[in-house]
């Protein structure tokens, strides 16, 4: 009930923001999922898999169904905006390919490391040092501009198999995840460009679905059934937040749940990766946002 209230809470407040007019555009995920459109089945992929975990083990028959643990969100989750960082940014729109470090999945997902160190003049004339070739500051820094202006293409366009960022990022935002990605790559100094970038619940919501859960989950569709799971199909984002309550989504998010699947219908532990790499408040961000913009066509 409480949290409940929280919910209730957050969109009485971000309704009367929205009648001030100050509040940021944000829209509903729509289309097929990105492995749709790459003709990629999920078994088949590393694509949104970077976590590498699966939650728990299915229980014995006996014990189904599980209790939900109690839902642990923050004092903040009442419709505050939070401060992000290009670390955030990359956790929500990147990391669920490219993993923690930015080394990708080789030899499906590229890593990002090497085209980033490709920005820095000073990182270019060292690489071609060790390979017995100087290479002077007047010709590294021309090149290093052309790596950094086709890196920030790609972050504002996507790729072949690279999603274009959706919701299309802000000139803050990418001037935040650039700083990030020349951090991962080591590049010194990197972690004071940082860009501190306030945003809205639904804005991170927003970023979590489309870059994260949009990989594998088409927006609309029929729900799967227990056979169908079993089968490899995925429920449709528009689907969620009526089979799952603000706590089973969190809960299944976060730390995984095991599903019905098969005929007959029998626990198992599904084929959802965990995002342990995100908060429940930002798993709750992203409830908030699917319940407030419902998926479309």
């Amino acid at each position: 009930m409480r949290h409940g209230m929280r919910i209730i809470a957050v969109v009485l407040f971000l309704f009367a923001l929205s009648l001030s007019g100050c509040a940021q555009v944000v829209t509903p995920v729509e289309g097929e999922s990105w492995l749709e459109r790459l003709h990629r089945p999920f078994d088949e992929t590393s694509m949104g898999k970077s976590s590498g975990v699966y939650g728990p083990a299915a229980p014995m028959p006996s014990e189904w169904p599980l209790p939900h643990p109690a839902l642990q969100l923050s004092n903040e989750f009442t419709g505050q905006s939070t401060t992000l960082h290009g670390s955030d940014l990359y956790r929500f729109k990147c990391q669920g390919c490219h993993g923690a470090f930015g080394t990708g999945a080789p030899p499906e997902i590229n890593s990002v490391i090497d085209p980033v160190r490709a920005t820095s003049a000073r990182m270019y004339i060292e690489r071609m040092k060790k390979v017995g070739m100087d290479v002077a500051s007047k010709d590294a820094v021309p090149l290093a501009g052309q790596a950094e202006a086709m890196l920030l293409d790609r972050l504002h366009k996507g790729g072949t198999d690279m999603p274009s960022p959706n919701p299309y990022l802000t000139n803050a935002e990418v001037r935040s995840l650039f700083a990030y990605l020349r951090q991962l790559a080591g590049i010194p100094g990197a972690e004071k460009r940082q860009v501190p970038v306030v945003e809205p619940p639904l804005r991170v919501g927003e970023h979590i679905v489309k870059s994260t859960c949009h990989i594998c989950h088409a927006s609309v569709g029929p729900n799967p059934s227990p056979r169908e799971l079993s089968e490899g199909q995925i429920p449709p984002l528009s689907r969620l937040t009526t089979r799952l309550s603000l706590n089973e989504f969190v809960t299944k998010v976060t730390v995984g749940t095991p599903v019905l699947e098969g005929s007959p219908a029998m626990p198992a532990r599904g084929h959802m990766p965990v995002f342990t790499y995100l908060t429940p408040d930002e798993a709750a961000d992203a409830y908030l946002y699917l319940s407030l913009y419902p998926p479309r066509n």
